[in-house]
């Protein structure tokens, strides 16, 4: 019987993980459309790149930022599971991940402009 709670830290980075990684996948058949209006042609690539000019595509794609760097993170924590085993600091690697994944999101919604 499993009785680690479910609101602990390294759960809910093990969740983000999960989830993001999931996320990423659903969004994969939208990017791939996206390339495919370029060998569409120069007019269609330009429809869609106008579309991208939309407040709520900038605000998906810095989302889309913010999960490609907590799957990044949570995949780090991972193998530093697997190659150097628990250590007491887990809860403050998974803040800083954390952290970490949200600054790149807000340094790319600060470029984006």
């Amino acid at each position: 019987m499993d009785t680690r709670p479910r609101s602990h830290p390294t759960y809910i980075a093990f969740l983000v993980h999960r989830i993001s990684g999931l996320l990423l996948a659903l969004f994969l058949p939208l990017h791939f459309w996206a390339l495919s209006r370029a060998i569409q042609g120069e007019a269609a690539l330009e429809n869609f790149l106008r579309w991208t000019d939309n407040g709520l595509v900038k605000a998906s794609e810095t989302l889309l930022v913010i999960l490609l760097a907590a799957h990044l993170a949570g995949g780090l924590r991972v193998l530093a599971l697997e190659f150097l085993g628990w250590r007491s600091s887990q809860k403050t690697l998974v803040a800083a991940s954390a952290g970490v994944s949200l600054a790149a999101g807000l340094l790319f919604l600060l470029n984006v402009g």
